[in-house]
């Protein structure tokens, strides 16, 4: 719950933090992100790894190195600083995620308790995702940005010193070790793209961010012309031959995708345009967070009468129109439609959360569990990260190029060239200006702002409809979870 809080707790964060340590818009996004693509990017490593020495053993190391580094960050002023820490926080979640699920698939051999409680840690995953910016907003509110941080040291502890007390700790001693080299093709095919991707937001860096993302994809292909080679692959590509599995995979990653992006802007909206403060920002999103828990924790039960693919598409069909919903939002007086269609497509992302997993690592032995795992985990963690990336820099071109034109003469060079660069450094700038100034460069930013949100929404709605579409076509033949024999065929 605390991993995934940790995702959604910086969309709050980020106006305090930009005025405190006063990062680039690249480094903003650096900052948000480089957490969730390396805990994506080492999670079937590490799930590997846990099916090799232990998941209790990973997990407790994980939690131990994620308590003392949140510490050191929540004391860290220097933004660059802050992308390393927040990267390996990234790693230390990477160890954790697949040692739950793991441990989950070691211990419930059943196939109808397994979906039980494969949807309460999906639920967890809810929680944690739906209490991120609720959380967050309320340490804002009494204490900084710093406190974000802080918060993780107690959990992460009764995480550790319980896991000894209270967990088993399987293993599968004739794993392989992870390859190595293999990890490194990985991180070097993800962070390019994703490098490409943010740049690509810059009218100035169209060179570089084709250099990097066709870099990547390189990487990519060496990656998997060398897991087909190795007798045990670090990432079983022919897994994605098997059309259930390839097809949840998809659903999961674009269904996440589309959200990531949505959200960040979302959380940004309700404080920099409406100006709310960050504990009323959380309680705006809180609505649409208990809806999420409650269908997360409704999907599995509903999928032993009806098929996991049905109950997906319904979901994504769901989110469109709430995406739809966002494309209508204006600059001002757009706070309650923005909140309807909020709790409109939230919660419907809870079915390809809670089902497509259970389908992934259900089709593998028990054994393989670990890795299997930290595939379907990385689609998760990688959607966002990818929506934030992606999504969030089609929100920032969109903001650089209106409200680059609609500034008012007379301000300080500095905050001129602070207002283009972001919605964030014109509410900064703005601050520092006489009332009148201020209320005029504030006007066109936040009408630039949302019309990138406008646009996010239009591109977040084409990437959900296009996963429900893959989710009918591939995973309407997977029977409800209700008939085992045939689950099991």
């Amino acid at each position: 719950m605390l991993l995934f809080m940790m995702l959604t707790i910086w969309f709050l964060a980020i106006p305090q933090l930009a005025a405190d340590l006063k990062p680039s818009s690249i480094q903003t996004l650096w900052i948000i992100d480089i957490y969730g693509f390396l805990m994506a990017g080492l999670l079937v490593t590490m799930g590997t790894l846990g099916d090799r020495i232990g998941h209790r053993k990973l997990l407790v190391a994980g939690a131990a190195v994620f308590a003392v580094v949140s510490l050191i960050a929540a004391n860290t002023s220097d933004p660059a600083l802050m992308i390393v820490w927040r990267a390996v926080l990234g790693i230390a979640a990477a160890t954790q995620m697949p040692a739950t699920l793991g441990l989950i698939f070691a211990t419930f051999t059943d196939a109808r308790k397994r979906g039980i409680a494969v949807g309460v840690w999906s639920g967890g995953i809810s929680v944690g995702t739906a209490l991120g910016p609720v959380i967050g907003g309320a340490l804002l509110e009494a204490f900084s940005w710093r406190a974000a941080f802080l918060v993780a040291v107690p959990v992460m502890a009764i995480v550790a010193i319980g896991a000894l007390l209270l967990l088993p700790n399987p293993r599968n001693p004739t794993a392989s070790r992870p390859d190595l080299f293999s990890v490194g093709l990985s991180l070097a095919t993800l962070l390019p793209i994703v490098y490409g991707v943010k740049e690509l937001a810059r009218p100035d860096a169209l060179v570089p961010a084709l250099a990097g993302i066709a870099a990547g994809l390189a990487f990519g292909a060496g990656f998997v012309v060398r897991q087909l080679r190795l007798p045990e692959p670090l990432l079983d590509v022919r897994l994605f031959a098997n059309r259930m599995v390839s097809g949840a995979l998809r659903v999961f990653l674009l269904a996440a995708t589309a959200l990531g992006g949505v959200y960040l802007l979302f959380t940004q909206y309700l404080q920099l345009v409406e100006g709310l403060s960050p504990l009323q920002a959380g309680l705006w999103a809180l609505p649409g967070a208990a809806l999420l828990v409650v269908v997360s924790a409704a999907s599995p039960v509903l999928a032993r009468r009806i098929r996991p693919g049905y109950l997906i598409a319904a979901g994504l069909a769901v989110q469109v129109v709430g995406y739809l919903m966002l494309t209508q939002v204006d600059a001002s007086g757009g706070l309650p439609l923005l909140v309807s269609g909020f709790m409109v497509l939230y919660p419907a992302v809870a079915p390809s959360m809670a089902l497509t997993t259970n389908l992934i690592v259900g089709s593998v032995p028990p054994h393989k569990a670990g890795a299997a795992s930290g595939l379907a985990t990385t689609c998760s963690d990688l959607g966002i990260s990818l929506g934030i990336a992606i999504i969030g820099s089609i929100g920032a071109a969109v903001y650089r190029a209106q409200a680059g034109v609609a500034l008012p003469t007379g301000l300080p060079p500095e905050a001129a060239t602070a207002s283009r660069d972001s919605i964030d450094g014109a509410v900064v700038a703005a601050q520092q200006l006489p009332d009148d100034l201020g209320d005029a460069l504030l006007t066109p930013a936040r009408e630039a702002f949302t019309r990138g949100l406008n646009l996010a929404a239009v591109t977040a709605a084409a990437i959900a409809a296009g996963a429900a579409i893959i989710a009918l076509a591939r995973l309407r033949h997977v029977p409800a979870t209700g008939q085992p024999a045939q689950a099991e065929a």
